[in-house]
């Protein structure tokens, strides 16, 4: 009896584990020159509803870039870096933010030039801001 009840508390603790998985990852373009790279543009991804740019733009003012957001394609002509993100959304109890996915891009070719992934599960997740 005794070993039944380890097995069946080994296969809790695995079947859970798949539950809290976390990643965050990033890269830019190591020939990139970021000091002349100040003035960012987030455009809210399409089927955004809850101002996930403005938490971009507000999180790159915050680190001492100027930043604003917008729709796609209103980027001021100023822009140096075209900020582009799609976010993903779970349902567990209540909605959350389980994936980020941010490309920063050349605003005249829209090459990338940079990207960052977050992901976290519903045992591990985060609000949108610490995202």
């Amino acid at each position: 009896m005794k070993f039944v009840s380890k097995v069946a508390l080994v296969l809790v603790f695995v079947s859970l584990s798949g539950c809290s998985v976390n990643r965050a990852t990033g890269n830019f373009d190591p020939g990139m020159d970021l000091s002349q790279t100040d003035v960012f543009y987030v455009e809210r991804f399409e089927p955004d509803n809850r101002g996930i740019e403005k938490i971009i733009a507000d999180n790159l003012s915050v680190r001492g870039f100027e930043a604003t957001f917008g729709e796609e394609g209103l980027a001021p002509d100023n822009t140096t870096v075209l900020v582009a993100y799609v976010d993903k959304w779970m349902w567990d109890i209540t909605m959350y933010l389980i994936e980020l996915t941010i490309t920063f891009g050349d605003p005249e070719t829209r090459a990338a030039v940079g990207s960052g992934n977050s992901y976290h599960t519903s045992l591990t997740r985060l609000t949108p801001e610490q995202i």
